[in-house]
């Protein structure tokens, strides 16, 4: 087995590019994901990688024995999945991704459940709202808010989540409520952008009665954080273009304001995306069942604050 976790952080070495990324991919320490590689180059007799402080290169024999190396370990898993499905007791770990506010709000409580009826299913959970490549960092499941493009991916519809525009109290007695699309745009007014690089928020898609309207959005704070925008909003610095579960509670509160009810952002799609293999694992089948079917309860509680809102 020790051999076979050596070709485990090899394998993941090449695929991410550094000791670092690998070693927190398999649980291990920098440390250790090193060590493991210098075993196997001792057992092979060859260098896999060449070192410098700052760089890790594959050599021709660290490229070669990648390939074959690659093929060992899917074998393997297949073979561990065939032996899961037939004894009906699934186990090991999933890599599973989702952005900060989904994340928090709807996928990390329903993990520990997800756990108590599987509990040789470990549950690896990466939460960012950056752009991450599933394959590159090995991801089995990926939660999804919003427009969704890789086609090369499988994708598993959950539900059409309502969006609003909300703001402060306190900002919209100092800036005033926008009555149309063409005051939003105004400079007058502040718009709290989710912003980093391959993101889609620069415009918002507002409805309007001859179809939805694409604006172009602007203002002087931007974050990759979604909760901070919320943050902001909060404090008085702008408006905001939320999922309702996500501000709900404040909406409720009255801690944030509806601001262009009759032009509603259209609904986000929330999906689950997955590479097309890995629907042949039995423990990654019954996680994407698991969280779709709960996942829908799970946003109806956290819309309940909301008397008779929208939901």
């Amino acid at each position: 087995m020790s051999y076979l976790n050596n070709i485990r952080v090899f394998v993941r070495v090449m695929e991410l590019g550094n000791l670092s990324a690998a070693g927190r991919d398999q649980r291990v320490s920098p440390a250790v994901a090193s060590h493991r590689v210098k075993e196997l180059e001792k057992h092979l007799g060859v260098r896999l990688f060449n070192r410098t402080t700052r760089k890790l290169t594959p050599t021709e024999h660290g490229r070669i024995f990648y390939e074959g190396a690659r093929k060992i370990i899917e074998a393997v898993d297949a073979a561990e999945m065939a032996v899961a499905d037939i004894s009906k007791s699934p186990k090991g770990s999933i890599r599973v991704l989702a952005p900060l506010g989904l994340g928090k709000r709807i996928i990390s409580p329903l993990i520990p459940l997800f756990n108590d009826l599987y509990p040789e299913i470990e549950v690896r959970l990466r939460l960012t709202d950056r752009h991450v490549d599933m394959t590159s960092e090995g991801v089995d499941v990926a939660f999804k808010l919003g427009l969704i493009e890789d086609s090369n991916l499988r994708i598993r519809g959950i539900a059409d989540c309502l969006r609003i525009l909300c703001a402060a109290p306190d900002y919209l007695q100092q800036f005033g409520t926008p009555r149309t699309i063409d005051d939003l745009i105004a400079e007058k007014h502040r718009c709290l952008l989710l912003r980093f690089p391959g993101s889609k928020e620069y415009f918002w898609t507002l409805a309007t009665p001859d179809g939805y309207r694409k604006i172009e959005v602007s203002g002087p704070y931007d974050a990759d954080d979604g909760d901070v925008l919320t943050e902001w909003a909060l404090s008085g610095r702008g408006i905001i273009n939320k999922p309702v579960f996500e501000v709900a509670a404040h909406l409720a509160d009255g801690l944030l304001v509806p601001v262009l009810e009759d032009h509603r952002p259209a609904a986000a799609k929330f999906a689950c995306l997955f590479p097309h293999k890995r629907l042949q694992d039995p423990k990654v089948r019954l996680f994407i069942e698991f969280m779709s079917d709960h996942c829908k309860r799970r946003i109806a509680e956290l819309m309940q604050p909301i008397d008779g809102g929208p939901g």
